[in-house]
């Protein structure tokens, strides 16, 4: 089972990271996967270099950070000295930030609004470096969060292909907090086959079981891994 996240498990995240291991490895039995279709991001976010360093040395290679700024403190060095990390943006990406985030990141998990996608596509352009993108779907049309309305969701795709010339491979959702996930892991993932997307990064600690019984390409799992920030 996921380990219980009440305690910091900084001193124990290996036997964490197996133990989630295991838990994605039955969710994909159970749902008839290969667990090869499931790519496993541990959400380091707040967690410095020390406590990552043992899930690295674990065998995890797939990390998920929130912010531009932190990512880049710590990340350079890890990266050099562990080859074969991958490493993908996962919270909010403000557009001034886009030139940073193409450059460090192999996957942005927010694109979510047209002044982002032109900012995405300069930058991939002039770097010559092609992250992997998802469009962020804010299924519960939640005010306080980032994310295109699931009503808007064709035409924002479509204008991210046709008029910024950018390769989505994707959807991300959040689902909301006081309510069951499983509609909207459905919802996020028949938005995504009507628009020939294969990438579903859906599921958190708590639910990425449920998730990958919806088609979960990525789960982004953090406090089941490193404890409670």
């Amino acid at each position: 089972m996921v380990p219980d996240p009440s305690k910091p498990l900084t001193s124990s995240s290996p036997s964490a990271l197996a133990a989630v291991e295991q838990d994605i490895l039955r969710a994909c039995s159970d749902a008839k996967r290969d667990r090869a279709e499931v790519t496993l991001i541990a959400v380091s976010k707040t967690f410095a270099a020390d406590a990552i360093t043992p899930v690295i040395a674990a065998g995890q290679r797939v990390f998920g950070e929130n912010r531009v700024q932190e990512a880049k403190a710590k990340w350079p060095e890890l990266i050099a000295a562990h080859p074969g990390i991958q490493l993908h943006l996962i919270g909010p990406l403000q557009s001034n930030k886009a030139k940073e985030a193409v450059a460090l990141f192999d996957a942005i998990h927010s694109v979510d609004r047209s002044s982002l996608c032109a900012a995405l596509a300069k930058e991939i352009a002039a770097q010559n470096r092609h992250p992997q993108l998802f469009v962020q779907i804010n299924t519960g049309e939640e005010p306080q969060k980032a994310g295109i309305a699931p009503a808007d969701a064709d035409a924002f795709l479509a204008a991210c292909r046709n008029d910024y010339g950018l390769r989505i491979s994707g959807l991300m959702c959040i689902p909301p907090v006081d309510q069951a996930p499983a509609p909207h892991f459905a919802l996020t993932a028949k938005i995504a086959a009507r628009n020939g997307l294969t990438d579903l990064s859906m599921g958190m600690s708590a639910d990425f079981a449920t998730a990958i019984q919806f088609g979960a390409t990525h789960v982004r799992v953090g406090s089941a891994i490193f404890g409670h920030r």
